[in-house]
């Protein structure tokens, strides 16, 4: 069958990018055919990873036939013998072709072989007189030609938006960026180890529906052509979940996307991966529990230890973590007592402090935040950047959010956490509201408040009031921004880092 690609004078047409390096690939590829090779069989042997040959090379009997698989990562030809370095999932290993092994004919096809092809080799394996550990192939099977060649492998791909955008070649060139994701991986499977261990029930929430809420955040819209009527993309599942629980599912949680259309930095991204759960008959204190173990019990499963060096800071998130409460954090740090003082002469200690008011009152008008308000940006502006080890920030003011029990203690407060570590937060939790009455007077607050322009506030829920009329159970709940835990499992600065795909401008 005659193939597109045999006019290599045609290659233009339908790659931008071609060039004399691609083109030579292009004639590799066209001579293999020839010799009568498919250059993309349809599938091959089981293979040994790489890993487990370096680990177990002593109990490996001296001929007994392995097969292995990889990337062409190295190659080496000295005449009558070469040495390739191939790299699989696990890592890399040394293959040694020797032309008297292998027969003349099959021995010269390496000539057509480039860095990058993906081949299967047959061999037994043995150390080298460097001590390396090798396998010397009887057999090789072509299984994947490359037409591009990698970056060059000393310096790989250096700008990050290049990175970003071609997450494949980097994973290549880079094998703990690789490693990145396959950790990533991991430990989304043990939260839900953890999870089931704890007779937590999984379960899916909706992507797409008209209304929004469970979070203070502007949504993206889109529309939905079958039924006429525009979607919002979800920005919590809060919501649905506290249904399944007045459903009769006493401990749910879920872990999956949900959708922001606000700004990008280092720890924020309109897509991310948001673990939330709720549990019956509890409150915070069980939710401050749960996470602390979470955490350690995903650490310790991925990593081996709670401890991490984390841009030149040693953090430990061995469990029990630090519990304070937000007015005595602002206290601390600023010297104003919070909790005791009235909006007045919080506002009037801000203004006899110059830095104080420099800093809180650039681009803001703080005479027209309630006090609760004026706390959190205080506490934003000089108490979260020095939160270094894990610690749960508690109490918050009550106009902080409409899903909340007041706090048992004090009804200024609600019972609310928020956990850091290096000064990044790491999640939300509530004593849940279960007052219907008082749930349907602040939905409809949140309401007015979007109809007098709040984009990040939500509109009525109707549906999910009328399940909390029915009766919902004393709960705790929690949500965990699963992207800014891998950027500390991973030890990975920006949240892009730990995304596979981050959305690229075209």
């Amino acid at each position: 069958m005659k193939k597109d690609y045999e006019n290599i004078n045609n290659l233009t047409k339908i790659m931008n990018d071609a060039n004399d390096f691609m083109i030579d690939r292009i004639r590799h590829l066209n001579q293999l055919e020839e010799s009568g090779i498919d250059p993309y069989p349809y599938k091959y042997k089981k293979v040994t990873h790489s890993c487990f040959i370096m680990m177990n090379f002593y109990n490996i009997p001296e001929n007994k036939m392995l097969t292995v698989a990889g990337r062409v990562m190295l190659m080496r030809n000295m005449g009558n013998a070469t040495f390739l370095n191939i790299r699989d999932q696990e890592g890399d290993i040394q293959i040694y072709l020797n032309k008297n092994t292998l027969g003349a004919e099959q021995y010269d096809l390496i000539r057509l072989f480039d860095i990058g092809d993906i081949i299967g080799f047959e061999g037994s394996v043995f150390k080298t007189k460097t001590g390396e550990i090798t396998i010397k192939a009887s057999s090789f099977t072509l299984l994947t030609k490359s037409i591009r060649p990698l970056p060059e492998k000393y310096h790989g791909i250096q700008d990050a938006d290049l990175r970003q955008r071609h997450r494949s070649l980097d994973m290549i060139m880079n094998n703990d960026v690789r490693q990145r994701f396959i950790n990533r991986a991991k430990a989304m499977s043990a939260i839900r180890e953890f999870m089931n261990n704890l007779d937590f029930v999984e379960a899916e929430t909706p992507i797409l529906d008209t209304k929004y809420g469970g979070g203070e955040a502007k949504p993206f819209v889109t529309n939905v052509n079958a039924m006429d009527c525009e979607v919002f993309m979800n920005v919590s599942p809060e919501l649905y979940l506290k249904r399944l629980m007045v459903g009769g599912i006493e401990r749910v949680f879920t872990m999956g996307r949900s959708f922001r259309n606000e700004g990008i930095d280092r720890t924020h991204y309109p897509e991310f991966t948001l673990f939330e759960c709720y549990m019956a008959y509890a409150d915070y204190n069980d939710m401050m529990e749960l996470m602390e173990n979470l955490y350690e019990y995903v650490f310790l499963k991925v990593n081996g230890s709670t401890k991490i060096v984390y841009d030149d800071v040693e953090i430990d998130f061995k469990a029990p973590w630090r519990r304070a409460s937000m007015c005595e954090l602002v206290m601390q740090d600023t010297g104003l007592d919070v909790l005791n003082s009235d909006k007045e002469d919080i506002l009037r200690a801000i203004a006899a402090n110059k830095l104080l008011s420099a800093k809180i009152e650039e681009g803001m008008d703080i005479e027209s935040m309630s006090k609760g308000e004026i706390i959190m940006e205080l506490f934003d502006a000089y108490s979260a950047s020095k939160l270094m080890q894990p610690i749960f920030v508690k109490d918050f003011p009550a106009e902080s959010s409409p899903l909340c029990k007041l706090h048992r203690e004090n009804t200024n407060l609600i019972e609310r956490f928020e956990p850091y570590a290096f000064g990044v937060e790491l999640g939300n939790a509530y004593s849940e509201l279960n007052d219907p009455l008082r749930q349907r007077i602040l939905l409809h607050e949140q309401a007015s408040k979007l109809r007098a322009g709040l984009e990040t506030a939500s509109p009525m829920d109707e549906e999910f009031a009328v399940a909390i009329d029915t009766g919902l159970p004393p709960a705790g709940g929690l949500g965990i921004g699963i992207d800014r835990m891998m950027m500390f499992l991973t030890n990975s600065y920006s949240i892009k880092d730990v995304i596979a795909f981050p959305l690229m401008k075209r």
